[in-house]
């Protein structure tokens, strides 16, 4: 009989997908939970033969060139890979998985609660009413901005930006976007494409943020970016925070140079900047984009697809290196 393969999961994954490994693979598990140091991580790997690792797992040059020789790919539980050293995963021959398409319907809707939130205030009020400081109604209180009409803009329109567009659509906006190239696709024929990001956040009242983190995409969203938004403006992340000048963001806001802002991620996260604690017109959320029960599932089975076909013998599905 073939020994099962090694296989180390870095997190705790929803009970289907624990069970579906366990009856595949001679598994390591990491039952606390917590994220791994990098010398933790590297002596998990010790004797693996792949890894299903987490974006809370930093898997740079140095990792994967000490990793030992056993390990033969990276199935990670994310679609963004900017937690991977791609390059070095290259000249080390390890396979490196992701999971799109899955995750996307998710994502796009906490896009739209993100905008929703941010343009009505809605983070302000949800905390007046818990915190009994709702005195009265008042015709001119909590007055925020509504989407009838607007102009929304998507920094980025790869599947996330679709789905968000298609979800916004119904919304009465008139909708554009920036990404490399213009997007030829029926579903998108009534976008307005922006040859560069200025010009999109130039061109709208709301931007939401769905880009890669590459190194080209760090702070796209920067000062200039932001003031060309303008005082009325609503800014939403939902991709990574390394995309936004969190220092000019921060700014902006507590100038009153940008209206609102929605955020599910953030630079450094979970340890974010405290500043944006007591900020009131920003609406924060612990990055759920891919937080439901049915995602969460879906995306484990898919990196459990590209680790069973790899060591079938096959090529995975959504190898990115």
């Amino acid at each position: 009989m073939t020994k099962p393969n090694r296989l180390l999961i870095t997190r705790i994954l929803p009970e289907p997908v624990m069970t579906r490994a366990a009856r595949n693979y001679e598994l390591t598990v990491n039952d606390d939970d917590l994220p791994y140091s990098p010398e933790e991580l590297a002596a998990a790997l010790i004797g693996q033969d792949g890894a299903l690792v987490s974006l809370t797992e930093k898997c740079d040059a140095q990792l994967i060139a000490g990793a030992p020789e056993t390990l033969r790919i990276l199935a990670t539980y994310s679609v963004g890979v900017d937690h991977i050293d791609i390059d070095a995963a290259r000249r080390r021959g390890l396979i490196v998985t992701n999971t799109p398409d899955v995750l996307t319907d998710a994502t796009a809707e906490i896009a739209v609660l993100l905008t929703l939130a941010a343009a009505r205030r809605a983070g302000e009020g949800e905390r007046m009413v818990r915190e009994g400081r709702w005195q009265r109604w008042s015709p001119t209180g909590f007055l925020g901005t509504g989407l009838v009409g607007k102009q929304v803009g998507i920094l980025g329109l790869g599947r996330i930006g679709r789905a968000i567009a298609a979800r916004l659509k119904p919304f009465g906006v008139d909708l554009h976007y920036h990404s490399r190239n213009p997007v030829d696709a029926p579903e998108i024929s009534a976008l307005t494409y922006h040859p560069s990001s200025l010009d999109l956040f130039s061109a709208c009242d709301v931007v939401i943020i769905a880009a890669a983190a590459t190194a080209q995409t760090r702070h796209i969203v920067n000062a200039a970016a932001i003031d060309a938004l303008g005082p009325q403006g609503v800014l939403v992340n939902v991709s990574r925070g390394d995309l936004v000048d969190e220092d000019a963001l921060i700014s902006a806001l507590t100038d009153g140079r940008l209206a609102a802002a929605g955020l599910d991620v953030f630079q450094g996260e979970p340890n974010i900047d405290e500043r944006w604690r007591t900020i009131r017109n920003v609406f924060l959320l612990p990055h759920l984009g891919s937080a439901t029960i049915e995602t969460r599932i879906a995306m484990g089975m898919r990196a459990l697809d590209n680790l069973d076909q790899f060591f079938a013998g096959g090529e995975p599905a959504d190898r990115v290196a």
